[in-house]
This record gives C-alpha cells, structure tokens and sequence, in this order.
C-alpha cells in the first residue's frame, strides 16, 4: 500500500487534459491531469450497476475536488496545502477498499494507476479539471457534420476543418473569427505564441 504523499504546487504543468482513449496514451506528456466529467460519469456508471464500497465515496471525492477548485483562489496558501493533504489521504483511503462488484474493482484499478493525475488542477489555476471546453469547440464541427451528411470532397472537408482550428483557437485567446484569419494569414504573426 502507498503511502499518503502531500504534493506542492509543481512547476512543470501538465501539457494535456485527458479521458483517457487509447488514442491519447501515445501522448508523450508527462504530467496530465485525468478529466473528472468523464470520471464522474464512470463513478455514477458504477453505483448504477451496484458498487456499493468504492464508486460512492470516489465520486464524493470528486465533487469535492471540483467545489475546492470554485474557492480555491479564495484560500490562503497553507490552507490550499491542508486541504490537498486531506483531498489525497482521503483518495488513499478509499483506495484502500475492497470492492466485490466488477465496475468497482476496474474503477480502483484504475485510480491506483491515475492517482498522481486526479488533483493536478488544484496545483495550478490555469489547468481546467475537464476536457470539455475541447469537446464543446469540437460540437459545432459535429453538428454540421450530422446535419449536412459529410462533405462531397476532401479538399472541403480539409478546408473546413482548417478553418474551423484557426477560429476556435483565436477565440480562446480572445481574437474575432476575422481577426484570427487575418493572423493565419499573416505569415510574420502566429496564434500560437509563446508567452
């Protein structure tokens, strides 16, 4: 058994959010933070079929997590330090169950596997605890996708995808539609500037 380890705020920020597809495994990151809508969703799934030792409490844990990160910048330092170390003794504890039903038992496989990348949000303020701003720029795509039945070429469904990626990426940093092709465009700018 592990034993309960405090982490401080770590410099080297994850570089994804992930939900763990197995696409996203080949992902050379090194630190990511798990998305928690998605584990939710896995933890309800498993008091549904009748875990009743580890998908309640790892779901109240969760939720935990996601009403300390609403007051978190609200919170002293040393308080943010308190809260952590209970937020992780607590994982380690329900961690330590015996569940008998299979949902359980695949869902404690798996946090014993992820624990280092439940709670990375609360280490740093600019990493979201979801993936689903991504999935939410991605649904207009899909939508259009549905409602038109695809695309007649491949040279349309390229441009649209092209175009698509420039938008959304100039509205997360605050650019109109026009003024991020306007960017795209302009070979000395670029929308993806470090720093």
């Amino acid at each position: 058994m592990r034993r309960s380890i405090c982490f401080t705020a770590d410099s080297t920020a994850p570089e994804r959010v992930s939900d763990l597809f197995s696409a996203q495994k080949t992902n050379p990151a090194t630190a990511w933070q798990v998305c928690l809508a998605h584990q939710l969703r896995d933890c309800q799934y498993g008091i549904d079929a009748g875990d009743y030792i580890f998908s309640g409490r790892m779901k109240k844990l969760l939720l935990r997590a996601f009403v300390l990160r609403r007051r978190w910048s609200d919170l002293a330092d040393s308080t943010r330090y308190q809260y952590r170390c209970r937020l992780y003794r607590d994982l380690d504890s329900i961690l330590a169950l015996s569940p008998t039903q299979e949902d359980g038992l695949r869902l404690q496989k798996r946090y014993l596997e992820l624990r280092e990348n439940l709670f990375l949000f609360l280490d740093d303020p600019t990493i979201p605890p979801t993936n689903n701003s991504s999935e939410q720029a991605l649904r207009w795509s899909v939508i259009f996708r549905k409602v038109t039945n695809g695309f007649r070429s491949d040279w349309g469904r390229d441009f649209f995808a092209a175009v698509r990626s420039i938008v959304n990426t100039g509205r997360r940093q605050g650019f109109s539609a026009f003024e991020s092709i306007l960017i795209a465009l302009n070979p000395v700018k670029s929308l993806f500037a470090l720093g």
